[in-house]
């Protein structure tokens, strides 16, 4: 079993998160003897996105440690009963998750239809998190400035921000990247 089961790793769009998730993972299963999964939660809706895709998958092929690839790109919970405690499972990445959730169907974001998104998020991952051995989340800080005048991307930014809240509560250890590098802002560095 992995020293460290839950850890949540945030930053600025391109600033080196996924690789240090990756790396992190490899870490882990190194020392736990874990098999390594990626969740990802991408969807190739344009050209930037199919390379970006296409990157992470050549990063992961070109590695020495084998990883098992889930493409998941909505409702993650189905998929919970996949992984056991010899599993460390990369989610990349949240904010990417919330999208394909608020924007799978034609629905009026009302209250109940965005707090229904959040709790299905939420349970996803905790269906996840108690069957892994160690689960490690990516996600992005995308609204740090000031979100005046579009209710959609207000909607966004406080169903974001509550998810962020929630698993940096739950989380073991939270890093925040920068310019490549990772910041610790909760939990021990071993």
């Amino acid at each position: 079993m992995a020293a460290t089961p839950f850890i949540f790793i945030t930053g600025g769009v391109r600033s080196g998160k996924s690789s240090f998730a990756e790396r992190k993972a490899v870490e882990i299963a190194r020392k736990s003897e874990g098999r390594l999964n990626y969740l990802a939660t991408g969807v190739a809706s344009d050209s930037e996105m199919m390379e970006r895709i296409k990157k992470h998958q050549h990063d992961r092929l070109a590695g020495t440690y084998q990883w098992k690839t889930y493409e998941q790109s909505l409702r993650i919970g189905k998929i919970a009963d996949e992984f056991t405690a010899e599993d460390v499972v990369l989610l990349d990445c949240v904010t990417t998750l919330l999208n394909n959730e608020l924007f799978s169907s034609e629905q009026n974001w009302d209250n109940r239809f965005l707090s229904n998104v959040k709790e299905n998020i939420i349970s996803g991952i905790s269906s996840i998190k108690e069957r892994a051995g160690t689960m490690i989340i990516v996600s992005n800080e995308v609204l740090n400035e000031s979100i005046h005048g579009n209710e959609m991307v207000f909607a966004y930014g406080r169903l974001l921000g509550q998810i962020h809240q929630f698993l940096v509560k739950e989380a073991d250890k939270v890093f925040l990247v920068e310019a490549g590098i990772p910041i610790i802002m909760k939990g021990v560095i071993r």
